[in-house]
């Protein structure tokens, strides 16, 4: 028996009786799991913003003519589109959500649902006619926190292909653990994803010649892989020289799950946002 949950509770809803008659739990994302407070936000006041400012006119000027058409497509495939709405507003929708990623919120009692009913033994499925971008930004968080030194940590997910699957790593960042473990992870994606690159022409410098090439569960150049975790160790070579454009070594706990340059970018902009947040030390 499946059943649709109508939202997070602190307990499982039903009693004992009725989930011993559960298989499965189909749930939504956004307004079920996720606060819509940051999707709402997103739309009525951010994209408004950014539309604004590339056409010179001001925001209360450019939600007057957006929300019309928002509304025409309430309903459509096309509302939750991030690639259709980045075509007709000419903005990159994907690289604005990946800026405001941090406000991204847990209803309350969501995360506790989801464990109780993982210790029920029951299967979680998640249903949402979210775009596959949304989806990621959602899916991707970053950490940083306080350290007496650069630590990195990093879980990959690539569940839907035996090439890579759960992958993660940690080190403290010196220069000998950078030469040794992660300067050599190649870099890495999907054929179809190359072939889309230099259809656009971009993409070129990548062949299988220097990157590691995925197809189905395959990696096609596996010969040149110089670990057995190198996708993860690959990620952890961006985070670092992502956080290296904070202009001055950032002495902290890096920790990424599924994140990438977008999310890395978008959590130093957050970072320093607020002086707050960091303090400037000269060392000796």
């Amino acid at each position: 028996m499946n059943t649709t949950a109508e939202g997070p509770a602190s307990e499982p809803a039903l009693n004992a009786s009725a989930w011993s008659r559960i298989d499965s739990v189909l749930l939504d994302l956004d307004g079920t799991l996720l606060d819509l407070a940051f999707d709402n936000h997103f739309w009525r006041t951010r994209v408004p913003e950014a539309w604004a400012r590339a056409r010179s006119i001001s925001p209360q000027q450019a939600q007057a003519e957006l929300q019309p058409r928002f509304r025409a497509r309430e309903g459509t495939l096309e509302w939750y589109c991030v690639d259709y709405w980045s075509r007709e507003l000419e903005l990159d929708i994907a690289a604005l959500k990946h800026t405001h990623a941090q406000h991204i919120r847990w209803l309350p009692g969501a995360r506790e649902f989801l464990g109780r009913v993982r210790a029920l033994g029951k299967r979680l499925v998640l249903v949402t006619n979210a775009h596959p971008t949304s989806l990621a930004i959602k899916d991707a968080r970053i950490t940083l926190s306080p350290s007496d030194a650069p630590e990195y940590s990093y879980d990959l997910d690539y569940s839907n292909t035996k090439a890579i699957g759960r992958q993660s790593y940690a080190l403290r960042l010196t220069r000998e653990s950078f030469a040794r473990e992660i300067a050599p992870a190649r870099t890495f994606g999907f054929v179809h994803e190359l072939d889309y690159l230099k259809s656009i022409d971009r993409g070129h410098g990548a062949s299988l010649e220097n990157t590691l090439a995925i197809e189905g569960d395959t990696v096609l150049n596996r010969d040149l892989m110089r670990f057995p975790d190198e996708f993860v160790r690959h990620k952890i070579l961006d985070a670092i020289g992502d956080m290296a454009l904070a202009g001055a070594p950032l002495i902290a706990r890096f920790h990424g799950v599924k994140s990438g340059h977008a999310t890395n970018n978008a959590v130093l902009r957050a970072l320093f946002a607020d002086p707050l947040n960091y303090e400037t030390v000269t060392l000796a």
